[in-house]
């Protein structure tokens, strides 16, 4: 990287988000932010990721000055219900039954703090997931076989989890999977790491 470029860092250890990430091709690296994300008393879906990413990005910020730092969250929203990471087959079998037959909203945050260390810029992607009316042993075979146990909602929207549904709505389908790179790659580029500059 040229001396005059930010190291950029992704407070995250998803590899979902790094292999989002790398599709902008900038050199990165990636680094746990250490961020408790249980939701607040009363805190809605669309507050939490925004609160989360910001927290998330704010800590490796803390640690790195001079550095880019892109900080995500997500939360799904099931009728007024936040579904999380499963962790479990049974968990992930009961978040899609409740998902079965409505429609989720995915609220995707992202906020990246420029290297002047003062900088944040937020940005949360909404996008709506609508479930067909799922069996039972649809959803258990779809859970065997996808293993979605890490993924917010209980589904993999770039694996298996496709056969779930009846329509997405989306500005960016990369806010689902987790890291809304439209808003991101521009928000890059105003903290100067475009991805289509001269390297």
């Amino acid at each position: 990287m040229p001396a005059d470029k930010a190291p950029l860092i992704l407070a995250s250890t998803s590899p979902y988000r790094r292999l989002l990430l790398e599709r902008l091709r900038l050199p990165f690296t990636a680094e746990a932010p250490g961020v408790e994300e249980a939701p607040l008393p009363g805190e809605l879906p669309g507050a939490q990721a925004q609160r989360l990413a910001r927290a998330k990005a704010a800590a490796v910020a803390g640690r790195h000055p001079a550095s880019v730092i892109i900080g995500s969250d997500q939360v799904a929203d099931c009728q007024g219900r936040a579904l999380g990471k499963p962790g479990s087959a049974a968990r992930a079998r009961e978040q899609l039954a409740a998902a079965s037959g409505t429609t989720v909203v995915f609220h995707t945050a992202v906020a990246v703090v420029h290297a002047d260390g003062l900088t944040l810029e937020s940005h949360t992607d909404l996008t709506r997931v609508h479930f067909r009316h799922l069996g039972a042993d649809e959803i258990a075979r779809y859970v065997a076989l996808d293993q979605p146990l890490d993924c917010a909602g209980g589904f993999r929207s770039e694996g298996l989890g496709v056969a779930l549904f009846e329509a997405i709505e989306s500005e960016d389908p990369t806010g689902l999977v987790g890291l809304p790179l439209v808003w991101l790659a521009g928000a890059l580029a105003r903290a100067g790491l475009s991805p289509l500059a001269a390297r």
